[in-house]
């Protein structure tokens, strides 16, 4: 059931791309301070309806509503205004720059000089709340020890946390994660979903994730999507059992 002051929902949500319906009818719901997952094959729509939340795409028709208000899809443009941040699957750090300087591209919306030269430290004005915040990104991730490391000389577990400081710099009201737990070992899944727990406390989160392991174990709720449509909502345990679920996704051979 629909709650009027949930942080994020959608409803009826389609998307094509040339005759191919990418998303149909989707609808969700994340709720203020819970994690939702969103799974489901490869191909699925997953990531076309991050991108159309995040406006990287634009959703033939459908409802937004944030914090129980109608509103228009966002651009990419007004997403920090409007509280909402994303990682990518790729971490996307640049090598030359050290980790701290990496989080501070993530923060130039506290610049009015423009991301790079204010991450770079070309903006006295802006440079000192810019550095500071995204100091603080970095330790809410237990990575401030990092923080004058070069990027390429980074762990691939670390690339994950430092792409999250980048993301948290925004101070964003909805963190939306996609694949979080990839290319992760065992050990440094378990440090991820303690990670994503401790985040639910002063933000919701919206992740995409494959490992089953994870989605089960810090998801309140899940949404299923096969071939663009939600075939199954529900907490974890529900999702799991669902026939439907089973033959889509969690039977034999899923990831």
């Amino acid at each position: 059931m629909s709650t009027n002051n949930a942080a994020l929902r959608v409803e009826g949500v389609n998307v094509s791309f040339g005759g191919l319906r990418a998303l149909n009818d989707v609808y969700l719901e994340i709720g203020k301070n819970e994690v939702v997952g969103l799974i489901g094959p490869n191909g699925a729509g997953k990531t076309t309806l991050f991108n159309a939340l995040c406006g990287l795409v634009k959703p033939d028709s459908g409802k937004l509503f944030l914090d129980g208000k109608d509103h228009d899809f966002p651009r990419t443009s007004n997403l920090v205004d409007l509280g909402i941040s994303r990682t990518l699957q790729g971490v996307g750090l640049f090598g030359d720059l050290t980790v701290l300087e990496n989080v501070m591209v993530g923060a130039h919306h506290l610049a009015n000089s423009g991301l790079l030269s204010a991450a770079l430290g070309r903006s006295g004005k802006d440079e000192k709340e810019i550095r500071t915040k995204s100091f603080s990104a970095l330790e809410r991730v237990y990575a401030g020890g990092l923080a004058n490391r070069r990027a390429d000389t980074l762990s691939y577990p670390d690339t994950k946390r430092v792409a999250i400081a980048r993301a948290l710099v925004s101070e964003p009201k909805i963190l939306m994660l996609d694949e979080p737990a990839g290319g992760l070992g065992s050990q440094d899944i378990e440090w991820m979903n303690l990670l994503i727990r401790n985040l639910s406390a002063s933000m919701s989160v919206l992740l995409i994730e494959h490992h089953m392991d994870v989605v089960m174990s810090v998801c309140s709720k899940l949404y299923v999507l096969n071939f663009g449509e939600v075939i199954a909502s529900g907490n974890a345990e529900t999702v799991r059992r669902d026939p439907a679920v089973m033959a889509a996704y969690l039977g034999t051979g899923a990831k």
